[in-house]
Protein backbone atom coordinates (compact mmCIF):
# COMPACT_ATOMS: atom_id res chain seq x y z
CA UNK A 1 0.00 0.00 0.00
CA UNK A 2 2.88 2.35 0.83
CA UNK A 3 4.34 2.16 -2.70
CA UNK A 4 0.92 2.92 -4.19
CA UNK A 5 0.50 5.93 -1.89
CA UNK A 6 3.96 7.30 -2.69
CA UNK A 7 3.22 7.03 -6.40
CA UNK A 8 -0.08 8.83 -5.85
CA UNK A 9 1.69 11.70 -4.07
CA UNK A 10 4.32 11.93 -6.83
CA UNK A 11 1.61 11.97 -9.49
CA UNK A 12 -0.26 14.66 -7.53
CA UNK A 13 2.81 16.91 -7.61
CA UNK A 14 3.25 16.24 -11.33
CA UNK A 15 -0.38 17.21 -11.96
CA UNK A 16 0.04 20.47 -10.04
CA UNK A 17 2.84 21.43 -12.41
CA UNK A 18 0.98 20.23 -15.52
CA UNK A 19 -2.16 22.19 -14.64
CA UNK A 20 -0.06 25.36 -14.46
CA UNK A 21 1.46 24.71 -17.89
CA UNK A 22 0.09 27.21 -20.47
CA UNK A 23 0.09 24.52 -23.17
CA UNK A 24 -2.12 22.28 -21.04
CA UNK A 25 -4.43 25.16 -20.16
CA UNK A 26 -4.91 25.94 -23.83
CA UNK A 27 -5.98 22.35 -24.54
CA UNK A 28 -9.36 22.13 -22.79
CA UNK A 29 -9.75 18.40 -23.40
CA UNK A 30 -6.40 17.55 -21.81
CA UNK A 31 -6.87 20.15 -19.08
CA UNK A 32 -10.23 18.72 -17.97
CA UNK A 33 -8.86 15.18 -17.99
CA UNK A 34 -5.88 16.13 -15.81
CA UNK A 35 -8.05 18.30 -13.56
CA UNK A 36 -10.35 15.32 -12.92
CA UNK A 37 -7.36 13.13 -12.04
CA UNK A 38 -6.05 15.88 -9.74
CA UNK A 39 -9.44 16.14 -8.01
CA UNK A 40 -9.62 12.36 -7.51
CA UNK A 41 -6.15 12.25 -5.97
CA UNK A 42 -6.68 15.23 -3.64
CA UNK A 43 -8.43 13.37 -0.76
CA UNK A 44 -5.87 10.54 -0.96
CA UNK A 45 -2.86 12.84 -0.83
CA UNK A 46 -4.27 15.10 1.89
CA UNK A 47 -5.04 12.04 4.04
CA UNK A 48 -1.59 10.59 3.34
CA UNK A 49 0.05 13.83 4.45
CA UNK A 50 -2.09 13.85 7.59
CA UNK A 51 -0.90 10.28 8.28
CA UNK A 52 2.74 11.29 7.83
CA UNK A 53 2.29 14.21 10.21
CA UNK A 54 0.78 11.93 12.87
CA UNK A 55 3.76 9.56 12.51
CA UNK A 56 6.12 12.51 12.96
CA UNK A 57 4.27 13.70 16.08
CA UNK A 58 4.32 10.17 17.49
CA UNK A 59 8.08 9.81 16.97
CA UNK A 60 8.71 13.24 18.53
CA UNK A 61 6.63 12.34 21.57
CA UNK A 62 8.44 9.02 22.02
CA UNK A 63 11.74 10.88 21.90
CA UNK A 64 10.60 13.29 24.61
CA UNK A 65 9.39 10.39 26.80
CA UNK A 66 12.85 8.82 26.65
CA UNK A 67 14.37 12.02 28.02
CA UNK A 68 11.80 12.92 30.71
CA UNK A 69 11.27 11.16 34.03
CA UNK A 70 8.71 13.38 35.78
CA UNK A 71 5.77 11.09 36.63
CA UNK A 72 3.04 13.66 35.89
CA UNK A 73 4.61 14.59 32.58
CA UNK A 74 5.11 10.95 31.57
CA UNK A 75 1.49 10.11 32.36
CA UNK A 76 0.23 13.05 30.32
CA UNK A 77 2.56 12.27 27.41
CA UNK A 78 1.55 8.60 27.38
CA UNK A 79 -2.10 9.61 27.27
CA UNK A 80 -1.36 11.91 24.33
CA UNK A 81 0.59 9.10 22.67
CA UNK A 82 -2.42 6.78 22.91
CA UNK A 83 -4.60 9.44 21.32
CA UNK A 84 -2.11 9.82 18.48
CA UNK A 85 -2.03 6.05 17.91
CA UNK A 86 -5.81 5.91 17.79
CA UNK A 87 -5.97 8.83 15.38
CA UNK A 88 -3.24 7.28 13.22
CA UNK A 89 -5.21 4.02 13.02
CA UNK A 90 -8.36 5.89 11.96
CA UNK A 91 -6.46 7.78 9.27
CA UNK A 92 -4.81 4.55 8.11
CA UNK A 93 -8.22 2.91 7.72
CA UNK A 94 -9.46 5.95 5.82
CA UNK A 95 -6.47 5.66 3.47
CA UNK A 96 -7.23 1.99 2.87
CA UNK A 97 -10.77 2.85 1.82
CA UNK A 98 -9.62 5.70 -0.40
CA UNK A 99 -7.21 3.57 -2.41
CA UNK A 100 -9.65 0.66 -2.58
CA UNK A 101 -12.89 2.39 -3.62
CA UNK A 102 -14.51 -0.90 -4.71
CA UNK A 103 -14.67 -1.91 -1.05
CA UNK A 104 -16.92 1.01 -0.16
CA UNK A 105 -20.15 2.50 -1.37
CA UNK A 106 -19.55 4.84 -4.29
CA UNK A 107 -20.69 8.33 -3.33
CA UNK A 108 -21.17 11.20 -5.70
CA UNK A 109 -19.44 14.42 -4.74
CA UNK A 110 -21.80 17.25 -3.86
CA UNK A 111 -21.71 20.95 -4.58
CA UNK A 112 -23.79 22.92 -2.10
CA UNK A 113 -25.00 26.43 -2.86
CA UNK A 114 -26.51 28.56 -0.08
CA UNK A 115 -28.14 31.90 -0.88
CA UNK A 116 -29.68 34.49 1.41
CA UNK A 117 -33.40 34.93 0.74
CA UNK A 118 -35.96 37.24 2.30
CA UNK A 119 -34.78 39.09 5.38
CA UNK A 120 -31.91 41.30 4.27
CA UNK A 121 -28.80 41.21 6.43
CA UNK A 122 -30.37 38.74 8.84
CA UNK A 123 -30.91 36.31 5.96
CA UNK A 124 -27.23 36.58 5.01
CA UNK A 125 -26.21 35.84 8.61
CA UNK A 126 -28.49 32.79 8.59
CA UNK A 127 -26.91 31.63 5.31
CA UNK A 128 -23.53 31.82 7.08
CA UNK A 129 -24.97 29.80 9.99
CA UNK A 130 -26.12 27.08 7.59
CA UNK A 131 -22.68 26.99 5.97
CA UNK A 132 -21.11 26.62 9.40
CA UNK A 133 -23.59 23.84 10.32
CA UNK A 134 -22.84 21.79 7.19
CA UNK A 135 -19.09 22.40 7.53
CA UNK A 136 -19.01 21.22 11.14
CA UNK A 137 -21.12 18.19 10.26
CA UNK A 138 -18.75 17.32 7.40
CA UNK A 139 -15.78 17.69 9.73
CA UNK A 140 -17.35 15.30 12.23
CA UNK A 141 -17.96 12.76 9.46
CA UNK A 142 -14.46 13.08 8.03
CA UNK A 143 -15.72 14.46 4.72
CA UNK A 144 -13.70 16.91 2.68
CA UNK A 145 -14.95 20.49 2.35
CA UNK A 146 -13.78 22.36 -0.74
CA UNK A 147 -14.61 26.07 -0.51
CA UNK A 148 -15.35 27.40 -3.99
CA UNK A 149 -16.81 30.90 -3.98
CA UNK A 150 -18.66 33.37 -1.82
CA UNK A 151 -20.24 36.81 -1.81
CA UNK A 152 -20.13 38.33 1.67
CA UNK A 153 -22.63 40.79 3.08
CA UNK A 154 -21.80 43.99 4.93
CA UNK A 155 -22.48 42.30 8.28
CA UNK A 156 -20.16 39.36 7.71
CA UNK A 157 -22.78 36.91 6.46
CA UNK A 158 -23.09 35.39 3.02
CA UNK A 159 -25.29 36.62 0.21
CA UNK A 160 -24.09 33.45 -1.51
CA UNK A 161 -21.61 30.70 -0.67
CA UNK A 162 -20.69 27.68 -2.78
CA UNK A 163 -18.64 24.71 -1.56
CA UNK A 164 -18.00 21.07 -2.37
CA UNK A 165 -18.48 18.11 -0.03
CA UNK A 166 -17.00 14.68 -0.73
CA UNK A 167 -16.61 11.51 1.28
CA UNK A 168 -18.28 8.24 2.18
CA UNK A 169 -21.91 8.83 3.11
CA UNK A 170 -21.99 12.53 2.21
CA UNK A 171 -24.53 12.00 -0.59
CA UNK A 172 -27.06 9.98 1.37
CA UNK A 173 -26.83 12.25 4.43
CA UNK A 174 -27.15 15.59 2.62
CA UNK A 175 -28.98 14.98 -0.66
CA UNK A 176 -32.37 16.08 0.72
CA UNK A 177 -31.20 19.52 1.88
CA UNK A 178 -32.40 21.40 -1.24
CA UNK A 179 -35.14 23.89 -0.50
CA UNK A 180 -36.02 26.97 1.52
CA UNK A 181 -34.78 27.06 5.11
CA UNK A 182 -36.65 29.51 7.36
CA UNK A 183 -35.32 31.00 10.60
CA UNK A 184 -37.30 32.71 13.39
CA UNK A 185 -35.21 34.67 15.87
CA UNK A 186 -34.40 38.13 17.22
CA UNK A 187 -31.72 39.69 14.97
CA UNK A 188 -28.67 41.19 16.66
CA UNK A 189 -29.66 44.55 15.13
CA UNK A 190 -33.18 44.42 16.63
CA UNK A 191 -33.44 46.75 19.65
CA UNK A 192 -37.06 46.06 20.60
CA UNK A 193 -36.65 42.29 20.92
CA UNK A 194 -39.08 41.43 18.11
CA UNK A 195 -38.76 38.04 16.44
CA UNK A 196 -38.09 38.24 12.71
CA UNK A 197 -38.58 35.58 10.07
CA UNK A 198 -35.88 35.26 7.40
CA UNK A 199 -34.92 32.61 4.90
CA UNK A 200 -32.07 31.11 2.91
CA UNK A 201 -32.22 28.64 0.06
CA UNK A 202 -30.01 25.58 -0.28
CA UNK A 203 -29.31 23.81 -3.57
CA UNK A 204 -27.67 20.38 -3.60
CA UNK A 205 -25.96 19.65 -6.90
CA UNK A 206 -24.31 16.35 -7.75
CA UNK A 207 -20.89 16.92 -9.28
CA UNK A 208 -20.87 15.00 -12.58
CA UNK A 209 -18.01 13.03 -14.04
CA UNK A 210 -16.52 14.56 -17.15
CA UNK A 211 -18.19 11.86 -19.26
CA UNK A 212 -21.59 12.65 -17.75
CA UNK A 213 -21.83 16.12 -19.21
CA UNK A 214 -19.85 17.21 -22.23
CA UNK A 215 -19.16 20.92 -22.51
CA UNK A 216 -17.80 22.27 -25.75
CA UNK A 217 -15.04 24.82 -25.05
CA UNK A 218 -16.46 26.86 -27.94
CA UNK A 219 -19.67 27.28 -25.91
CA UNK A 220 -17.79 29.04 -23.12
CA UNK A 221 -17.12 32.74 -22.64
CA UNK A 222 -14.34 33.22 -20.10
CA UNK A 223 -13.65 36.62 -18.55
CA UNK A 224 -10.71 37.40 -16.27
CA UNK A 225 -10.93 40.38 -13.92
CA UNK A 226 -9.70 41.74 -10.63
CA UNK A 227 -11.38 40.32 -7.53
CA UNK A 228 -13.51 42.66 -5.46
CA UNK A 229 -14.63 42.69 -1.86
CA UNK A 230 -12.97 41.04 1.16
CA UNK A 231 -10.02 38.80 0.42
CA UNK A 232 -6.65 37.61 1.55
CA UNK A 233 -3.32 39.21 0.86
CA UNK A 234 -2.91 40.10 -2.85
CA UNK A 235 -6.31 38.68 -3.84
CA UNK A 236 -7.47 42.15 -4.90
CA UNK A 237 -4.24 43.21 -6.60
CA UNK A 238 -4.10 40.74 -9.48
CA UNK A 239 -6.46 39.74 -12.28
CA UNK A 240 -7.26 36.36 -10.77
CA UNK A 241 -11.08 36.34 -10.67
CA UNK A 242 -12.80 34.20 -13.30
CA UNK A 243 -16.28 34.44 -14.78
CA UNK A 244 -17.37 31.59 -17.08
CA UNK A 245 -20.56 31.82 -19.11
CA UNK A 246 -22.06 28.73 -20.73
CA UNK A 247 -23.66 30.36 -23.75
CA UNK A 248 -26.25 27.67 -24.68
CA UNK A 249 -27.81 27.58 -21.21
CA UNK A 250 -26.94 31.09 -20.02
CA UNK A 251 -25.34 29.62 -16.89
CA UNK A 252 -22.81 31.98 -15.28
CA UNK A 253 -20.28 31.05 -12.61
CA UNK A 254 -17.91 33.46 -10.87
CA UNK A 255 -14.99 32.35 -8.69
CA UNK A 256 -12.68 34.91 -7.11
CA UNK A 257 -11.78 33.63 -3.65
CA UNK A 258 -8.48 32.02 -4.68
CA UNK A 259 -5.37 34.08 -5.40
CA UNK A 260 -4.61 31.87 -8.37
CA UNK A 261 -6.46 32.42 -11.64
CA UNK A 262 -5.89 28.74 -12.43
CA UNK A 263 -7.56 27.55 -9.22
CA UNK A 264 -10.48 29.92 -9.71
CA UNK A 265 -10.95 28.62 -13.25
CA UNK A 266 -10.77 25.01 -12.13
CA UNK A 267 -13.37 25.53 -9.39
CA UNK A 268 -15.61 27.57 -11.68
CA UNK A 269 -15.62 24.76 -14.24
CA UNK A 270 -16.60 22.23 -11.56
CA UNK A 271 -19.54 24.37 -10.49
CA UNK A 272 -20.49 25.06 -14.10
CA UNK A 273 -20.62 21.36 -14.99
CA UNK A 274 -22.74 20.63 -11.93
CA UNK A 275 -25.18 23.46 -12.72
CA UNK A 276 -25.51 22.47 -16.37
CA UNK A 277 -26.13 18.84 -15.43
CA UNK A 278 -28.64 19.90 -12.78
CA UNK A 279 -30.49 22.11 -15.27
CA UNK A 280 -30.73 19.21 -17.73
CA UNK A 281 -32.08 16.90 -15.00
CA UNK A 282 -34.55 19.51 -13.76
CA UNK A 283 -35.92 19.97 -17.28
CA UNK A 284 -36.23 16.22 -17.80
CA UNK A 285 -37.96 15.85 -14.44
CA UNK A 286 -40.42 18.66 -15.28
CA UNK A 287 -41.36 16.95 -18.54
CA UNK A 288 -41.88 13.54 -16.98
CA UNK A 289 -45.20 12.89 -15.27
CA UNK A 290 -44.80 11.89 -11.63
CA UNK A 291 -47.47 9.62 -10.18
CA UNK A 292 -45.92 9.77 -6.74
CA UNK A 293 -43.39 11.85 -4.83
CA UNK A 294 -41.09 10.89 -2.00
CA UNK A 295 -42.25 11.89 1.45
CA UNK A 296 -39.11 13.97 1.79
CA UNK A 297 -40.15 16.19 -1.09
CA UNK A 298 -39.84 16.72 -4.78
CA UNK A 299 -36.56 18.66 -4.71
CA UNK A 300 -38.28 21.95 -5.56
CA UNK A 301 -35.95 24.63 -4.16
CA UNK A 302 -38.81 27.05 -3.58
CA UNK A 303 -40.40 24.53 -1.22
CA UNK A 304 -40.16 25.44 2.48
CA UNK A 305 -38.54 22.37 3.95
CA UNK A 306 -37.42 23.36 7.46
CA UNK A 307 -37.93 25.99 10.16
CA UNK A 308 -35.30 26.92 12.76
CA UNK A 309 -37.09 28.51 15.73
CA UNK A 310 -34.52 30.02 18.10
CA UNK A 311 -36.84 31.17 20.93
CA UNK A 312 -38.10 27.59 21.37
CA UNK A 313 -34.78 26.00 20.34
CA UNK A 314 -36.82 23.94 17.90
CA UNK A 315 -36.15 22.68 14.39
CA UNK A 316 -39.01 21.26 12.34
CA UNK A 317 -38.68 19.48 9.01
CA UNK A 318 -42.06 20.08 7.40
CA UNK A 319 -41.76 17.32 4.80
CA UNK A 320 -41.75 14.46 7.28
CA UNK A 321 -43.14 16.16 10.40
CA UNK A 322 -39.89 15.67 12.29
CA UNK A 323 -39.13 17.99 15.23
CA UNK A 324 -36.13 18.26 17.50
CA UNK A 325 -35.44 20.72 20.33
CA UNK A 326 -31.65 20.39 19.96
CA UNK A 327 -31.31 23.52 17.85
CA UNK A 328 -27.99 24.64 19.35
CA UNK A 329 -26.44 21.19 18.91
CA UNK A 330 -27.68 20.91 15.32
CA UNK A 331 -26.28 24.32 14.39
CA UNK A 332 -22.95 23.15 15.85
CA UNK A 333 -22.92 20.23 13.42
CA UNK A 334 -24.82 17.53 15.34
CA UNK A 335 -27.01 16.85 12.32
CA UNK A 336 -27.38 13.05 12.46
CA UNK A 337 -30.90 12.99 13.96
CA UNK A 338 -32.32 15.02 11.08
CA UNK A 339 -30.34 13.19 8.39
CA UNK A 340 -31.32 9.78 9.74
CA UNK A 341 -35.00 10.76 9.96
CA UNK A 342 -34.91 11.80 6.31
CA UNK A 343 -33.12 8.60 5.27
CA UNK A 344 -35.70 6.55 7.19
CA UNK A 345 -38.55 8.38 5.45
CA UNK A 346 -36.93 7.71 2.08
CA UNK A 347 -36.58 4.01 2.91
CA UNK A 348 -40.20 3.72 4.10
CA UNK A 349 -41.43 5.48 0.98
CA UNK A 350 -39.45 3.08 -1.19
CA UNK A 351 -41.10 0.14 0.55
CA UNK A 352 -44.67 1.44 0.08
Amino acid sequence: MLDKLQKSEQRYSELENLLADPQVISDQSQYQKLAKEYSDLSPIVSTLREHKELIRQEEDLKGVLEEKSDDDFVALAQEELEDLKKKKQEVSEKLEKLINPKKQEKDRNLIIEIRAGTGGQEASLFAADLYRMYSKYADQKGWKIDFMSSHESETGGFKEVVFGVSGTGAEKHLKWESGAHRVQRVPTTETSGRIHTSAATVAILFEPEEVDVEIDPNDLKIDIFRASGPGGQSVNTTDSAVRITHLPSGTVVICQDERSQLKNKYKAMRVLRARVMDKIQQEESAKASQDRKLKVGSGDRSEKIRTYNYPDRRITDHRIGFTTHKLNQVMDGDFDDIAEALMKAELEDGND
